[in-house]
Order: structure tokens, then sequence, then C-alpha cells
């Protein structure tokens, strides 16, 4: 098991919009196509930070919910073209991490 720990800049007076369409779109239907969701914060004095975190049980299982989700008509037609207007791509970034042996999240 592993998690992405992602980590976007939103974009300057965004960060109410992009909080509700994570929660109310992004984020239901990419667990409608199986994806775990463990975690989602903004930053407490800084508006543009946007921190998510997602679980994968295997490599394989990433790539396919990647592609389910990414790859869908849903995403390619709908959620993600509404993306740049709200958070710059230009800067996510995505650590891969795994949790140690005392973590709450094994």
């Amino acid at each position: 098991m592993f998690f992405e720990l992602r980590q976007y800049h939103i974009r300057p007076g965004k960060k109410d919009a992009w909080v509700r369409m994570m929660e109310d779109e992004i984020i239901p239907f990419q667990q409608s196509q199986g994806m775990v969701i463990v975690g989602s914060f903004t930053g407490e004095e800084d508006d543009s930070v946007y921190v998510w975190i997602r679980r994968f049980d295997s490599e394989e299982e990433r790539e396919e919910l990647y592609e389910k989700v990414y790859q869908s008509e849903t995403w390619l037609n709908d959620i993600g073209p509404r993306i740049p207007e709200l958070m710059d791509r230009e800067q996510i970034n995505v650590q891969r991490i795994e949790p140690t042996k005392v973590s709450t999240l094994r």
C-alpha cells in the first residue's frame, strides 16, 4: 500500500470555488470509480494551499484507477476542462509516500 500526497496551488480568490468543486464533484466522482481519498485539506493561513491524500493498494491498482478516472468522458469533457480556471496545474506536486509501522493510516 502507498499514498499520494497531492499539493496544489489555488488561484487567487478561488479557494472557496475550488473546495466546492473538490467536495461536490471531483472527490465523489473519483470515489465512485474506486479511488480511496483519505483526506482533503486547505492552508490555515495561505489560501493558495490545497492538499489531499489518496491511497492505493498497488501500482497496478493506481494505473487502473488513473485510466478509469482520467480517460473517462466525465473527466475529459466536464471536470478536467474547468480545473485550470481554479488551480495552477503547472505547480502540482505529487509525492508517493508509505506509512511507517506506527502510522494510523496503515
